[in-house]
């Protein structure tokens, strides 16, 4: 089984790309939770699981993450940019 991890820095407007982000700024939102990103992946189509006590190594405070679970063929970027475009979507 394959598991891809999201860190909400990943999808943070706030964030530049040195700090973490791995999406376009313009699919970027500000502050994601990890509640609206496993929402996000559910609608993609695959399984989460959130972990709020984990911290992304380049931040001090913990925001949690999701583990994505058997993510099958989509690349880590292909989900990303898919998990972005549907946050940019009911953000917007």
């Amino acid at each position: 089984m394959v598991e891809n991890v999201i860190w909400p820095a990943y999808l943070d407007a706030a964030c530049s790309r040195s700090e973490g982000r791995r999406v376009a700024e313009e699919l970027a939102v500000p502050e994601p939770t990890v509640d609206e990103i496993a929402q996000a992946v559910q609608q993609v189509g695959y399984d989460a699981v959130i972990e709020r006590d984990a911290t992304y190594p380049r931040e001090y405070e913990p925001r949690g993450r999701v583990v994505v679970e058997d993510a099958g063929d989509a690349t880590k970027s292909d989900l990303l940019g898919a998990v972005a475009a549907y946050l940019s979507a009911i953000r917007g």
